[in-house]
C-alpha cells in the first residue's frame, strides 16, 4: 500500500489504445492507492443494462466500433467522479477520449478544487494490439473470460469452469478491433499532444510484463501526485 499521498485527491488519466491494458493496470492502481477504477465501458454497460436511453444510445456506437459523442460520455462520466467515493480521487479508463472531453472533466474537477495529477500513455504496436484483442472469448453461462492464444479453454468452445458455451461478443470481432484501433490513432491520438504540453504526460511501455508496467505505473504516479 502506497501511504505517502493518501490525503491527497488524485485523479490519474490512462491513455492507450484498446488492447494496451488500461483495464487490467487501473485495477492494480486502485487496489494500490485506494481511489475506484472508473471504466466508461462499464458506465456503458450498467446504462444499458438498465435500460436507460442514453445507454442504447452507447451501444450503437460501441458495436460498430465508434466513439460515443462527447455530450453523452461527458454527462455519464462527470455524474460517476461526483460520487462519493471519488472524494479522494480515481482511475480514469477510457476517458477522456478527446480534447473536448478533456477540457470538460478539467472543468469538472476544477470545480470542486480538484485537478488530474498525471496521465499515463500505455504505448503498445499496432500488432501486439490485435493479436491481444482478436482473441476473446466469453462464457455464456458464468462470465469467464479466455483468450485463444494467452489463457485458451481446455476444450475449444466451452468453459473451463462450468461447461457453458463460448462466444465473441460483437465488439470483439478482428474486423471491428481493428476499426477500434484505426479510430482511436484518428481521434484519440491528439491527447497525448495536449497532456505533454501540460506537463502531466508520462509515456509508459506496455510490452512489458503485466508486472512490470504497474511498477513503472505506480512510481510515475508517486513522483507527479
Amino acid at each position: 500500500m502506497v501511504e505517502s499521498h493518501n490525503l491527497e485527491s488524485k485523479f490519474i488519466v490512462l491513455l492507450g489504445a484498446p488492447g494496451a491494458g488500461k483495464g487490467t493496470q487501473a485495477e492494480g492502481l486502485s487496489a494500490t492507492f485506494s481511489i475506484p477504477h472508473v471504466a466508461s465501458g462499464d458506465i456503458f454497460r450498467e446504462a444499458l443494462e438498465e435500460g436507460t436511453e442514453v445507454g442504447l444510445l452507447a451501444k450503437s456506437y460501441i458495436e460498430k466500433g465508434d466513439l460515443v459523442p462527447d455530450k453523452v460520455t461527458i454527462a455519464m462520466v462527470q455524474k460517476r467522479v461526483a460520487a462519493s467515493d471519488c472524494e479522494r480521487g480515481a482511475i480514469l479508463d477510457g476517458f477522456p477520449r478527446t480534447i473536448e472531453q478533456a477540457e470538460a472533466l478539467e472543468n469538472a474537477l476544477a470545480e470542486d478544487g480538484k485537478s488530474v495529477c498525471v496521465v499515463l500513455y500505455i504505448k503498445v504496436s499496432t500488432e501486439t494490439l490485435m493479436a491481444r484483442l482478436g482473441g476473446r472469448w466469453i462464457c455464456r453461462n458464468c462470465g469467464a473470460v479466455y483468450h485463444s492464444l494467452f489463457d485458451p479453454p481446455k476444450e475449444a468452445g466451452k468453459c473451463d469452469k462450468c461447461g457453458g458455451e463460448l462466444y465473441q461478443r460483437s465488439d470483439d470481432t478482428p474486423g471491428v478491433q481493428r476499426k477500434r484501433i484505426d479510430v482511436y490513432l484518428a481521434q484519440t491520438a491528439p491527447l497525448i499532444e495536449h497532456y505533454r504540453s501540460k506537463g502531466l504526460l508520462m509515456d509508459v511501455e506496455g510490452d512489458k510484463s503485466v508486472e512490470e508496467v504497474q511498477h513503472d505505473m505506480q512510481k510515475a504516479i508517486e513522483a507527479y501526485c
